[in-house]
């Protein structure tokens, strides 16, 4: 077998110090950007590979940060982990990512794995169903945590996520502004801090503009477009069927539209849509979706850079810190039309 290239080696083909060496390899601003780069390109011609796990023991760091969340396919997961791994980057930080699909137990594997190899940290939006203590085990022995998206009673760790309550009452006031009373809510759960405010401001905008809350028009579950298509069959189905639907997610409410367009009506015009998230397909879809945007890249951007504050030493406040939402007014919103005949 090939010999192991060691740090000494790399030194002593250019002349510099073993130290030095180790600087450049770790991206140390103590090492002028030239030398820098002359380093890491003798080290790539030699074959030599950082060896994380004996730096760890010297610095006490891994450079590794966990993230998990519940499915990276859905698009809302994929814009914070985009700012999460931009924010990282320019730390140096490597992540390892985890979905959880609302496994308690597969969450809690992770987190273990992560202990097992040094993690410097995680970030997650928790599982349906955490306790409080498989992140406080993170916590006690040395891996700070910070949640996204998703709250947790009875933690002391900081928290980002948008303003659930106040987002979702923008989009049923912009409905109601547009004259619909008959307002549909659909997907959601109360199992989480998420569905709980969001159907919470749903029901505080309706009380507001003294409309009565309906338990029929509340279809709670969905998070997907076929949750959406398939809603929209039993919506259309109600003996008096909703002017205006107020959707979980953007990914619902196109799965919304795809089934109203399916049974022959128009979005925006016979039945209004909005949305939430403010996807990219969202601006796309036909009509273009009114919805809410939510600010996945600040939570993302946020929550990395309170993880890496924390690691180097100060510590943002624990709690929520709130993102607060914006409308975004397209296509599939629009004035209620009177009944055929009046």
């Amino acid at each position: 077998m090939a010999q192991k290239i060691k740090l000494s080696t790399i030194a002593e083909t250019l002349g510099v110090s073993t130290a030095t060496v180790s600087l450049a390899l770790r991206d140390s601003p103590l090492v002028a950007n030239a030398t820098r780069d002359k380093i890491k390109d003798q080290a790539r011609a030699l074959g030599y590979i950082y060896n994380r796990r004996a730096a760890s023991l010297r610095t006490s760091r891994s450079g590794i940060v966990g993230v998990v969340v519940h499915d990276i396919m859905n698009p809302f997961y994929g814009e914070i982990l985009k700012a999460i791994e931009a924010e990282l980057d320019r730390d140096r930080q490597t992540f390892i990512l985890s979905n959880h699909y609302d496994s308690v137990e597969k969450q809690r594997a992770f987190i273990e794995t992560l202990l097992q190899l040094g993690g410097d940290g995680v970030i997650m939006s928790p599982a349906i169903g955490t306790p409080p203590s498989d992140i406080q085990l993170a916590e006690d022995n040395g891996m700070p945590a910070i949640l996204v998206a998703r709250s947790i009673e009875g933690l002391d760790v900081p928290i980002f996520r948008g303003d659930d309550a106040y987002g979702i009452s923008l989009a049923t006031n912009h409905l109601i502004g547009l004259g619909h009373r008959c307002i549909a809510m659909v997907g959601g759960t109360d199992q989480t801090s998420t569905g709980r405010d969001r159907y919470q401001g749903y029901v505080q905008a309706l009380r507001k503009a003294e409309i009565e809350v309906d338990p029929n028009l509340r279809i709670p579950g969905p998070r997907s477009m076929q949750g959406g298509f398939e809603a929209a069959v039993h919506l259309l189905s109600l003996p008096q069927r909703p002017t205006a639907v107020v959707c979980w997610n953007d990914l619902v409410a196109i799965g919304m539209m795809n089934g109203i367009a399916r049974a022959g009506l128009v979005v925006g015009k016979d039945i209004s849509v909005t949305g939430y998230d403010d996807l990219e397909e969202a601006s796309l879809s036909t009509p273009a979706l009114t919805t809410v945007w939510n600010g996945q890249s600040d939570v993302g951007r946020s929550a990395a850079r309170a993880l890496l504050d924390k690691l180097n030493g100060s510590h943002e406040p624990d709690g929520i810190h709130l993102i607060k939402p914006e409308m975004r007014i397209r296509q599939s919103t629009g004035p209620l039309r009177p009944p055929p005949g009046d």
